[in-house]
């Protein structure tokens, strides 16, 4: 049953906020949740509106079992709205749907609950409709504003709200919760690997169901074993399995990213600093190799190396010529 003791344990501070409005008796009109995808954005959201309609409520949390808690997490309460881009934007007509519900009272209670979903997509004319909503608080509604940028929100807008800012998942918190979904069977290794590239369920999901990032980790293996035994072979590894297997631009963006990875684990072996491996397991022997064989310094400068071709790549030098430079570096 999730309360806000549940959401607490992955938003600490976002929850002792709003716990202790309620508690006071001192919620306000409007919120700005501010978070990347998978902090919880929208679970806060249900929360809340559970909290304020809950026929239930046990002190600040919410019964999860009521009518009106049961047809919150179904997205079918009368008087909760959720509004979502059309598309790639949120138009004026969608704003203008919602102040005309808002003229109205609520359904069921006095009161009723917004909840825009990606309000940096709001158009600009959408955007100063909201804003005059806004500027006009009805003592029994509540907006509910989601985002992943809120710089990207008109500044009068966020002046407007409560700014709560959710936090990204800690790397063993996330780890754990990959391990846990039962339907996917995510080893304890793949997990570190994911929650080195993402603290997003969704984008790890993704990333381990297709699979290629563990085809992408093995390449990288097998570079530095070339490394490391056929030195003078690298340049046509490069050629015939790098080039041909990275073809589209998020694979080369992720084979420089576990390039990275793999460089900062086998520093982090090499002078004992204790820090959790997310490439390699211990028992890698192509770690024990690389560690052994390579000095610091010349680890340290191919991590220079890496960082420098992730700016080219991002300035869009050509992919090619970005990782012919790296070899002859490494």
């Amino acid at each position: 049953m999730l309360g806000w003791s549940d959401f607490a344990k992955k938003q600490p501070l976002a929850s002792k906020v709003i716990v202790n409005s309620i508690v006071k008796n001192r919620l306000t009109h409007a919120y700005l949740i501010q978070g990347e995808r998978g902090t919880g954005k929208k679970t806060f959201a249900k929360l809340l509106a559970k909290t304020l309609f809950c026929e239930q409520r046990n002190d600040e949390n919410p019964c999860n079992h009521c009518h009106a808690c049961r047809r919150i997490q179904s997205r079918n309460h009368p008087d909760v709205h959720w509004i979502e881009p059309d598309g790639t934007t949120i138009r004026n007509e969608q704003i203008d749907y919602l102040r005309k519900e808002f003229a109205f009272s609520g359904v069921e209670s006095t009161r009723k609950v917004y909840i825009i979903d990606q309000t940096e997509t709001l158009t600009t004319h959408a955007a100063n409709r909201l804003l005059k909503f806004l500027e006009e608080p009805n003592i029994t509604s509540t907006a509910i504003l989601l985002t992943e940028q809120s710089q990207a929100i008109l500044p009068t807008i966020r002046s407007r709200c409560q700014l709560i800012d959710l936090q990204p998942l800690d790397e063993v918190t996330f780890q754990q919760k990959l391990q846990q979904l039962d339907d996917e069977h995510i080893s304890e290794a793949n997990s570190k690997l994911l929650s080195a590239l993402t603290t997003n369920i969704d984008d790890a999901l993704k990333l381990h169901n297709e699979r290629k990032v563990y085809e992408i980790q093995q390449l990288v293996a097998d570079l530095f074993h070339i490394l490391n035994t056929q030195y003078e072979e690298r340049f046509l590894f490069i050629h015939e399995r790098w080039l041909s297997t990275l073809t589209e631009k998020e694979e080369q963006e992720l084979g420089l990213e576990l390039l990275l990875l793999a460089c900062r684990d086998i520093i982090h072996t090499q002078v004992g600093s204790g820090q959790s491996l997310s490439f390699f397991t211990k028992e890698d022997s192509v770690l024990q190799e690389t560690t052994e064989r390579f000095s610091n310094k010349r680890l340290v400068h191919m991590l220079k190396s890496i960082l420098d071709a992730k700016q080219k790549w991002a300035q869009h030098v050509n992919p090619t010529l970005v990782v012919e430079q790296l070899i002859l570096q490494l």
